[in-house]
């Protein structure tokens, strides 16, 4: 019985091709978010931390390749893969600075302290392997 269950709502949920088609644009339009606040406030604070650990300050203007330009081409399906790896790139890049010492705490509802940096960094890499699928600018029927 549970088997003729899964065997009937498969054939009206397998739609692989919108998956990756919502699994884009989540990603992409949640990240917008991070690039555009980079875009009204500046990467300064990304420049200090930068040249704190003897790095020069202006690699930070790198986030708005992976916040804004990244993202923009995971919405749109074109060089999906290789932005999706710019993307996941960029959260390791970023968890490197600020987030390092949070990888051993739990908040106070339970979760990893980097659960949000591990969700968009796999999402990142799940992009990358699915491809952008039909619905997207480059049609990709993969």
């Amino acid at each position: 019985m549970l088997n003729k269950f899964d065997e009937t709502f498969t054939r009206y949920t397998r739609h692989p091709d919108f998956g990756r088609l919502l699994l884009r644009l989540t990603f992409g339009i949640l990240m917008l978010f991070h690039g555009i606040a980079k875009v009204n406030h500046g990467t300064g604070w990304i420049s200090a931390m930068l040249e704190a650990k003897g790095l020069p300050g202006f690699i930070a203007q790198g986030v708005y390749i992976g916040e804004i330009v990244a993202p923009v081409l995971i919405i749109i399906g074109w060089l999906t893969r290789p932005a999706a790896f710019i993307y996941a790139f960029n959260i390791v890049v970023a968890t490197l600075l600020v987030g390092t010492d949070k990888f051993f705490t739990l908040t106070n509802v339970g979760a990893w302290g980097l659960e949000s940096e591990a969700l968009y960094f796999l999402g990142g890499l799940c992009i990358m392997f699915l491809g952008a699928g039909k619905y997207s600018l480059s049609g990709n029927k993969e």
